[in-house]
């Protein structure tokens, strides 16, 4: 299974706290926080990276190169006019030439087991698996509801201070959702995963630390706390007594 990273964003909302850098490019601890994410799938065996990159892509491709260094093989999905993440997710799922393939959010870490989660999805035979977990105060987020089986019946509109399920960013896609992609430039969350439920969508519920470094308070926050990146194979991370794991 290849690993996708969605690492196109420019960080509108971190102007004034991060310099003129894509998103995922961020520092956290003296590191990009997409390296954090390169090195959990490496941690894993997920060696085979494909990095879909849009804005300032020379900065990326200048640091990561070829993935060496970090024990992977990277290579470069580029936008040459913005894809959005729908379109983005469809040429490098183009690329990657597998039956199926784990698509990660490069501005959101995941401490889970990545190769569980693809064992999940096959046995599930469906299009696309969405990694889920649950937060008290989901309304920055919107909801994922599903059943007893998994299986996702309905996704809900942004509700302050609701609790429930939620998209973590991390999702396994059977290359045959291609099919169901329009062309151009498109949302994964608003313009194709609720047209999807009819044809099949699981949800893998994660119970491990998660972190969205979208807005200044979450970034501010790990820049603080980026012990809580470190992980094992199994994609669980090191935590202090009472911290929470799924901080928004």
């Amino acid at each position: 299974m290849k690993a996708i990273i969605l690492a196109g964003g420019m960080g509108t909302r971190l102007k004034g706290v991060v310099d003129d850098l894509p998103k995922p490019m961020a520092p956290v601890g003296r590191k990009p926080f997409i390296e954090y994410i390169i090195t959990a799938l490496a941690a894993q065996g997920l060696r085979e990276i494909i990095l879909s990159v849009g804005y300032r892509k020379d900065v990326i491709r200048s640091h990561f190169e070829a993935g060496s260094r970090w024990g992977v093989n990277i290579v470069y999905s580029e936008e040459d006019t913005p894809l959005g993440t729908g379109g983005s997710v469809r040429q490098a799922l183009m690329m990657s030439g597998e039956s199926h393939s784990l698509v990660l959010n490069g501005d959101t870490f995941n401490q889970l087991d990545f190769k569980e989660m693809e064992r999940h999805h096959i046995s599930r035979n469906c299009l696309a698996t969405i990694g889920l977990i649950h937060k008290d105060d989901a309304g920055r987020y919107g909801t994922v509801r599903f059943n007893e089986g998994f299986n996702i019946t309905e996704f809900r509109e942004k509700s302050p201070h609701e609790s429930g399920y939620i998209n973590c960013g991390a999702y396994v896609m059977d290359k045959t959702i291609v099919d169901h992609m329009p062309s151009g430039r498109f949302s994964l969350e608003n313009d194709l995963f609720p047209g999807l439920i009819a044809h099949g969508m699981s949800g893998f519920i994660s119970h491990g630390f998660f972190i969205d470094i979208g807005i200044p308070s979450t970034y501010r926050y790990i820049s603080d706390h980026y012990y809580l990146l470190h992980h094992d194979k199994k994609g669980n991370g090191e935590y202090k007594a009472g911290e929470e794991r799924g901080l928004s």
